[in-house]
């Protein structure tokens, strides 16, 4: 196992809580032990649906996941209501080892749902994420994730046709790259923000 303490570290220095997990399972049994009967909203996530996260809360709580709509129309509806709850749980395309965090978003549900508006905020990350520095965080986001995403769409934007390799910071209808947000440190109006970290590859 690798030592992610200076990671941890740093994370706390921005005032996150920070909790450690080896195995996405471990976190599951957390996430689903802490949060309890209450309403939960989800910025889509391949990381979390890869861990069964909303099978596992949706038992025992309200939750709103844009992933499961059937169409454009229900991921929009579904979207806005995660937006008014008490618990938001998302992921990030990137985490340096300074603790700054990088997501890009195309439809702006889930950098909006993790800034503002819930009493608690978890950002659930898989140690795969983790680059050196901001500058390469940014890097992982526009090159890495960001095309890894849009071919998982099957969207027809140059990176995902070319096989989600890189960005071509492109003019493509369906592009998906429409905003990034740095979080230098929590937002201060979140009473919370956790971050679970999983000692795992998860998501892109």
């Amino acid at each position: 196992m690798n030592n992610y303490d200076a990671v941890m570290d740093a994370l706390r220095k921005k005032h996150y809580q920070v909790s450690f997990f080896i195995k996405a399972e471990e976190a599951l049994d957390y996430l689903n032990h802490n949060i309890d009967h209450c309403t939960v909203g989800f910025g889509d996530s391949q990381t979390m649906a890869q861990m069964g996260l909303y099978d596992a809360l949706s038992s025992h709580n309200t939750v709103y996941d844009p992933l499961q709509g059937v169409d454009n129309d229900d991921f929009l509806k579904i979207a806005k209501l995660s937006l008014t709850t008490d618990i938001f749980l998302t992921s990030v395309n990137a985490l340096s080892a300074t603790g700054e965090m990088v997501n890009i978003d195309g439809t702006g549900n889930r950098i909006a749902g993790s800034l503002f508006g819930h009493k608690k905020v978890y950002f659930v990350i898989g140690t795969n994420k983790i680059v050196p520095t901001l500058e390469e965080a940014i890097h992982r986001a526009r090159n890495i994730a960001a095309p890894q995403n849009a071919l998982k769409y099957s969207l027809k934007t140059p990176c995902a046709v070319t096989g989600g390799k890189q960005c071509f910071d492109c003019m493509s209808p369906e592009r998906i790259c429409n905003a990034m947000v740095l979080y230098l440190r929590r937002m201060n109006d979140v009473e919370e923000v956790e971050i679970i970290l999983v000692d795992d590859d998860m998501g892109y």
